[in-house]
């Protein structure tokens, strides 16, 4: 039989876990200290492991060895545990989008997309709950990570324009050209673990490649 991959007593074995990350990680200056941050790590694994609907509060407050009503001192709800995920996910990925350089359309995508996936590779377990658990929350708490969602799209969809301009990108569609470019960096974060022969460096570099070539570099 499997062994669990996490422990305590909310672990999963293996085979029931729906990605293959374990390693709790939080970007660093997103971890609030004592039971708040407590709160936040056990969170993300079960929400990564078990889904926002398929964890109850009782599950969070055992797995961190509190009582439910202590929970409730520190965060209002069980969402807003989730929205403040949501927040640290998309603002660390769109700040590495944003810090992407490039001075030209081809330099320019290979870096915003390799920082797409080293946003995914180097915190998966954030990355499947900022993009599956977001449509768990309530309109007016998702409204915050959806503008930045919609900004880092704008980001690629200028930056694939830009290349088509200038006649080095070839695509029929920019949007459906973003829409794969994304895609395939977002599942990153569900298959990629540590434990593999590759570094997110290596991953990074490699969709970089990737989306070069749905650009159409080099194919006239």
């Amino acid at each position: 039989m499997a062994s669990d991959r996490s422990a305590g007593p909310t672990a999963i074995p293996v085979e029931q876990r729906r990605i293959v990350a374990d390693e709790v990680r939080l970007p660093p200056g997103a971890m609030l200290e004592g039971t708040q941050g407590r709160i936040l790590c056990e969170a993300l694994r079960l929400f990564a492991e078990r889904g926002f609907y398929g964890t109850s509060i009782r599950d969070l407050a055992q797995a961190c060895g509190i009582r439910s009503a202590t929970l409730y001192a520190h965060f209002p709800t069980k969402e807003h545990v989730l929205a403040e995920l949501v927040r640290v996910g998309h603002e660390n990925h769109h700040a590495r989008l944003l810090g992407a350089g490039g001075t030209d359309p081809v330099s320019r995508l290979r870096a915003v997309v390799r920082a797409h996936v080293l946003a995914h590779a180097e915190y998966p377990l954030l990355a499947v709950v900022a993009n599956n658990e977001l449509h768990a929350l309530s309109p007016e708490m998702a409204a915050p990570a959806l503008l930045i969602r919609a900004d880092g799209r704008q980001l690629l969809l200028d930056t694939l324009a830009a290349g088509v301009d200038a006649g080095v990108f070839h695509v029929p569609d920019t949007f459906m050209a973003t829409t794969a470019i994304s895609g395939m960096g977002m599942r990153v974060a569900n298959w990629y673990d540590r434990g593999l022969p590759y570094t997110p460096e290596e991953i990074a570099d490699t969709y970089a490649e990737f989306a070069l070539r749905v650009a159409g570099v080099g194919h006239a």
